[in-house]
């Protein structure tokens, strides 16, 4: 006796059996310290650095760093050390990728450098913006990759970390860097939309 499937029950049965697709994930930075967790949005807009930064953070590169110079109102800065001769511990220099649409605003994620002309940014130094109305004499100088989505209160408190006169917190503010992958469904959640 043969069988003869209806088309709306070979569609049924088509569509039990195919399994159900994953959502799409997006590449997040997580920097935990002792004051709690910060998250943030790495840009496209900067392949260059948003892939030195997922390289970095999943070697756990930054796990040996602390957050070596805070001056409130300005920005917190860690990483490979800033020294006089300029950050001889980065094991690679990253090309500049400015765009006009990436700004030094509150919350954003910079990579830091020395005085080299063709300003060149350290792989190993990140910095975060405290100024709350944005350092726009930063912008086309330094390099934004990344914008806070979670976590102000964390960079509030450590903005406000005793220093000593070069900046340094007197009490290490010790960094994990890591990388979450995260569905567009979590960022909305926390007030992110992602363009499809």
């Amino acid at each position: 006796m043969i069988h003869r499937f209806q088309p709306l029950a070979l569609l049924l049965l088509l569509a039990c059996s195919t399994p159900p697709k994953e959502p799409q994930t997006f590449p997040v930075g997580q920097i935990k310290t002792p004051q709690g967790e910060m998250l943030f949005w790495l840009y496209d807009k900067t392949p260059i650095h948003k892939e030195s930064f997922i390289k970095l953070a999943n070697e756990r590169y930054w796990h040996d760093y602390t957050f070596n110079r805070v001056v409130e109102g300005f920005v917190i800065q860690g990483g490979c050390p800033d020294t006089p001769e300029g950050f001889a511990d980065s094991h690679y220099l990253l090309q500049p990728e400015f765009n006009d649409s990436i700004k030094h605003i509150y919350g954003a994620l910079g990579a830091g450098r020395d005085g080299n002309p063709e300003k060149l940014s350290a792989g190993c130094q990140l910095y975060i913006v405290h100024d709350q109305e944005g350092i726009p004499r930063l912008d086309g100088n330094y390099m934004i990759f990344g914008q806070m989505l979670q976590g102000f209160d964390v960079l509030e408190a450590i903005a406000v970390v005793e220093v000593d006169s070069l900046d340094k917190p007197l009490i290490d503010v010790p960094m994990e860097v890591n990388i979450l992958d995260m569905t567009a469904r979590e960022l909305s959640e926390l007030g992110y939309e992602v363009d499809n």
